[in-house]
């Protein structure tokens, strides 16, 4: 799903190279095809397995190549193609158990819930060990469900924007929310070199201000940060003074990795960026970094030793002299056996991040975590529609609205888009009318009172057509109870506990009248007993 290549397709998974049975045997039709795979150059991998595909006649070989073509669509984010050569792999009898995993997951991306549960249950029967089979087994039941209830949020795709090439990953810049950074491959990138992996530019920061009548303007480099080489995952502080990026870089024959870094506010401008997690050396690739709102702990993602998975979410937190300690992995309540990417702290301290291995609707989701009393993470989904069958990542809000940017590989302008999100605030409230039990007539210039959970009552009088209406808050219990001069009070309940969408109740509140005769039953009992007679209980 094109999972590091947005981190900068110049840093090579050891994950991604997956090894076939005859790897160690050939240097044959292929060989040109395997070295652009290793060195990551997917994009011209393609034509080079192609044009060996129908030259070999060894089917371990031919079903190897059918395998590759596939991993090298699903790395670059082209789910459909990727099933398709997956597809050809099953056909000729790949050997290697993945390819039902990959097979099933691309599925899952192109909305084909019954079959990829089929090949997920033949990637768990031959792998019982690896809950990946399991996880994509409940996420196809879970995407059912979620696509027909969907959360409050409004999404839009920000065509201010949008490019024909990668948008991604925004980052406010300004207290008013008013400027934001994205990362970009579109042609006005400072590097001039294109990406073996994808075929596009290197990847640099831009930068795009809200007008007063609330139109963005067209994109421009940051000029002050892009270099030669990528830019990218802009992530600032609480206090907008201090600004973390992604920088990857690439020699004449090799791949340099990526580091953090960070410029302080200066003036209009910002200072010369300074490495962060220099600690770590050269060999360990850190980006996408997300620093906490008090400062003193900064998120970011690695593929180091000692993690869980491809690449996980460590954090190192700043001690007395202003230096950070070592890395501390976020662990499994985080991290899975897959990607965790794309880490944001909110101002509430909740943390979101995108993964590819935990329940979802295909790809890279978008996740919330936030501690509980006993400091265990508890993690949701967000669900569509922020979340979607393709990637969705680098999600980023607003302090104290429901409000902000995220990216998804959706259908949109170009590869990766940016999208706008917001969530309206929920609005309760109930409408009724007050009639007569016997005859259904309406009871104008009945009094209802509403009385919450919260302790709040509030008191209206229905008019000539006996109706009232409340509004209601969020999480309350409410009992609404209607009174009349010569009847008896009648009420309703309702309540907005756990509900996440908007919406208007209705009710009818009935009276008994008291002027007409009413009947009691005689009561029998034993003298000196106290439990009725038989004939006296109601049946």
């Amino acid at each position: 799903m094109n999972r590091f290549i947005r981190i900068f397709s110049m840093v090579i998974m050891a994950a991604l190279l997956i090894s076939n049975p005859v790897e160690g045997q050939k240097k044959q039709k292929d060989s040109k095809a395997q070295a652009a795979f290793e060195a990551g150059e997917y994009f011209e991998a393609i034509d080079l397995y192609k044009n060996a595909v129908n030259k070999v006649s060894d089917n371990d070989q031919k079903t190897a190549i059918l395998f590759k073509i596939g991993e090298c669509y699903r790395i670059l984010g082209d789910a459909r193609s990727a099933e398709l050569w997956y597809k050809k792999a099953v056909r000729e009898d790949y050997q290697d158990p993945i390819i039902f995993l990959r097979y099933a997951q691309m599925m899952l991306v192109n909305e084909k819930y019954p079959e990829s549960v089929e090949e997920f249950k033949k990637y768990s029967d031959l792998v019982p060990d690896d809950p990946r089979g399991n996880i994509g087994i409940e996420s196809c039941e879970a995407a059912l469900n979620w696509k027909d209830n969907p959360t409050g949020y409004i999404v839009e795709n920000m065509r201010y924007f949008s490019s024909r090439q990668r948008d991604f990953s925004p980052g406010y810049i300004n207290e008013s929310y008013t400027e934001i950074y994205f990362t970009s491959t579109r042609e006005d990138a400072t590097g001039n070199d294109t990406h073996g992996a994808t075929g596009q530019n290197f990847a640099d920061l831009f930068s795009s201000t809200l007008d007063r009548k609330g139109k963005w303007s067209v994109p421009v480099p940051v000029e002050s940060l892009n270099s030669e080489f990528e830019e990218g995952t802009p992530n600032i502080s609480s206090d907008f003074t201090t600004l973390y990026f992604t920088r990857c870089k690439k020699g004449k024959s090799q791949q340099l990795g990526c580091q953090i870094l960070s410029v302080t506010a200066s003036g209009a401008d910002w200072s010369d960026p300074k490495v962060e997690l220099e600690s770590l050396g050269d060999s360990v690739t850190s980006a996408h970094p997300a620093i906490s709102p008090d400062g003193n702990t900064l998120y970011f993602v690695s593929d180091m030793p000692g993690g869980l998975g491809e690449n996980d979410i460590w954090k190192v937190t700043r001690g007395q002299g202003g230096s950070w300690g070592d890395p501390v992995n976020l662990g499994e309540e985080i991290n899975t056996p897959g990607n965790e990417l794309y880490p944001f702290v909110h101002k509430d301290g909740t943390l979101y991040f995108s993964s590819d291995s935990r329940v979802g609707l295909g790809g890279l989701d978008i996740y919330k975590a936030n501690r509980d009393e006993a400091g265990s993470w508890r993690l949701e989904n967000m669900k569509p529609p922020i979340n979607s069958p393709e990637d969705d990542f680098g999600i980023v809000f607003e302090a104290d609205v429901e409000r902000g940017f995220f990216s998804s590989s959706r259908k949109g302008r170009g590869n990766d888009d940016i999208f706008s999100f917001v969530l309206p605030p929920l609005e309760f409230s109930v409408t009724g009318v007050v009639r007569d039990e016997r005859n259904d007539q309406v009871l104008p210039g009945s009094t209802v009172k509403s009385v919450g959970s919260d302790g709040i009552n509030v008191e209206a009088n229905t008019g000539e057509e006996g109706t009232f209406k409340f509004m209601l808050k969020p999480g309350t219990d409410y009992v609404f109870i209607a009174s009349q001069p010569g009847y008896l009070n009648g009420k309703e309940r309702e309540s907005t506990r756990g509900m996440d969408q908007s919406k208007e109740f209705e009710v009818t509140i009935y009276l008994a009248s008291i002027t007409h005769v009413i009947e009691l039953p005689n009561i029998f009992y034993d003298f000196a007993k106290w439990d009725l007679r038989p004939e006296s209980m109601v049946s």
